[in-house]
């Protein structure tokens, strides 16, 4: 969700690159651009014209230093309001349980195996025992692109490719968790309106 929020964010900026100054025309060009980008990437309609409201009134509000480009300032000011959005203060992840449990679910092509395996790759890096778990059954080369992703990041990948029950899965990977003294186990699923 992040790379096609920040691709898209990246292509509305694109429209400021070369203008030599800030103008009511560009800047609503832009934001309509980075508000599409939000409502995209699954933000809350009233947050993302909120956001993108504070981002016009921001650039029309401040004056462009010489040494400043548009697409500069209209930079910094996005990103001081998409960090607004998102929490100023950076907090580790709260995980509880023994073993504990994050299941990602979402819609299909959402990126829900690659956040996974990043998720899986920094929980590692900070010193966790970690377990990925396989329980999209709905697309086969989920399971082989997690365990692509497991062996890059050196994290243990429990799939069973014949077993169709994603609830079933699950526990058995709890109990595999619990004996190989895994302390988070990672479930990448995926909503299906029938389940």
């Amino acid at each position: 969700m992040f790379e096609n929020l920040t691709q898209n964010i990246n292509q509305a900026m694109r429209t400021l690159k070369g203008k030599g100054r800030i103008t009511d025309i560009n800047v609503a060009a832009t934001v309509k651009e980075i508000r599409k980008a939000l409502l995209d990437a699954d933000v809350n309609y009233k947050v993302a014209k909120t956001v993108t409201d504070t981002i016009k009134d921001e650039a029309m509000g401040r004056q462009v230093l010489i040494a400043v480009e548009p697409g500069q300032l209209l930079v910094k000011i996005v990103h001081e309001e998409l960090t607004k959005l998102m929490g100023e203060e950076k907090k580790d992840i709260n995980l509880k349980g023994d073993p504990a449990i994050v299941l990602i679910a979402g819609l299909q092509g959402s990126g829900k195996t690659t956040f996974s395996g990043k998720l899986a790759s920094h929980l590692k890096k900070s010193g966790r025992n970690v377990l990925l778990v396989a329980c999209d059954i709905y697309r086969p080369a989920a399971i082989d692109q997690l365990k692509v992703l497991g062996e890059q990041v050196g994290v243990e990948v429990y799939a069973e490719p014949d077993n169709k029950n994603a609830i079933q899965i699950a526990q058995n990977a709890i109990h595999h968790a619990k004996a190989t003294n895994k302390k988070i186990v990672i479930v990448d699923t995926r909503w299906s309106s029938g389940h």
